[in-house]
């Protein structure tokens, strides 16, 4: 009795707060709406899942307690076009994007001629032999199957992402996409539990089912929370890159060898061009905005940066902004401001993005680099 109250206990906080900040997602202001509708609706299937925890407390009939289990189906569909609208700033949902939803339907045409037409004890047997039933193994496998395939999805969707953020961005984006790679693999291990219950569940040790059935609802409550208060503490987190643009590899592949002296011209125009104007003090500095400075078409400035150099356009900007840290730092007049004004005058928006980028470049913190030059010169 005390485990099942703190299921249903468990369950009614996790579904109010998940309700509570889907209906915050969507009433808010901000540019970002249809990324924050997405997670709503994910989050409001989340809930929706979880009433099968709570019908101890009113009546829901069979044929409702088997539709609502099925929304799970639509849950990772749903928050993989989620992480589509983060990673790309022109995401639209269109008419193709339903077919994420054929698995949802498939379930429930499946179970529709021995389920939902049939009478109630018809109802009740087919749900006591639910382990030997071909319709219900048959949506157990789908289930995992898609559990799998959205989850490998989600990645490799983040890591193309962060690639053309690298080549093509020098600002805080980065930051986001981490963080999304975070949460998604927090939800993976989510996943991965509830398959393990799932297994269990259909053995004699129903036990370890229903004890990993709450840890899940625990985990699951942390999870939100934890977007909560990062959405929360970082509102310009959320930022996004433009899907038309391409990997350096696939334009290579695409376009004929550019020519070594038009190289070496353009790559003398842009070394002066970074040293004599400073772009990169601008903190939403992309590849784009120097095109249009130097005339030099996206593509080619691209290939000439990321490939030719073999540098990312985010570390080829950090560099020049970790030098005029330095810099600054090696400034006697300047000893009294503070890393984080210093950060903010080179071009960083982000305190961790630049003490990763001045270690990679420098081998030190900025603040143990700048105690070594004090030392120095005692």
């Amino acid at each position: 009795m005390d485990k099942i109250n703190l299921l249903v206990t468990i369950s009614v906080i996790t579904m109010f707060i998940s309700l509570f900040l889907a209906l915050f997602l969507v009433t808010v202001k901000t540019e970002h709406k249809l990324s924050n509708r997405l997670f709503a609706f994910f989050l409001i299937l989340s809930a929706i899942d979880m009433i099968g925890n709570i019908n101890s407390l009113f009546y829901i009939s069979l044929n409702v307690r088997v539709f609502i289990s099925s929304f799970f189906l639509l849950q990772l569909p749903t928050f993989y076009l989620y992480v589509l609208s983060v990673c790309y700033s022109d995401f639209k949902l269109k008419q193709k994007h339903l077919i994420h939803s054929v698995a949802f339907l498939i379930a429930n045409l499946i179970l529709l001629p021995h389920f939902y037409t049939v009478d109630l004890p018809s109802k009740i047997r087919l749900l006591e032999k639910s382990s030997s039933i071909p319709e219900i193994q048959f949506n157990h496998i789908l289930m995992h199957i898609q559990m799998l395939l959205y989850i490998v999805a989600a990645f490799m969707i983040l890591r193309k992402a962060r690639k053309i953020y690298l080549e093509n961005y020098a600002g805080a984006s980065i930051e986001s996409l981490k963080w999304l790679f975070q949460f998604t693999l927090a939800l993976s291990a989510f996943y991965f539990i509830a398959l393990v219950k799932n297994i269990f569940k259909f053995t004699v040790y129903l036990n370890i089912s229903e004890g990993l059935k709450i840890g899940l609802l625990i985990f699951e409550f942390f999870i939100i929370f934890w977007y909560l208060y990062k959405a929360l503490n970082n509102p310009s987190l959320f930022r996004n890159i433009d899907s038309k643009l391409k990997l350096v590899s696939d334009i290579i592949s695409e376009e004929k060898k550019i020519e070594p002296e038009t190289l070496n011209e353009d790559l003398l125009r842009l070394k002066k061009y970074m040293a004599d104007e400073k772009p990169f003090l601008d903190p939403a500095l992309t590849i784009q905005d120097i095109s249009n400075s130097l005339d030099i078409p996206v593509r080619e400035l691209s290939v000439l940066i990321n490939h030719q150099l073999g540098q990312h356009f985010y570390d080829f900007v950090n560099t020049y902004r970790i030098e005029n840290t330095i810099e600054i730092l090696k400034d006697s007049s300047k000893s009294k401001v503070t890393v984080l004004e210093i950060l903010y005058e080179v071009g960083f928006n982000s305190k961790s993005s630049f003490n990763t980028a001045f270690k990679k470049h420098t081998g030190n913190t900025p603040t143990s680099y700048r105690k070594r030059l004090q030392n120095k010169y005692l």
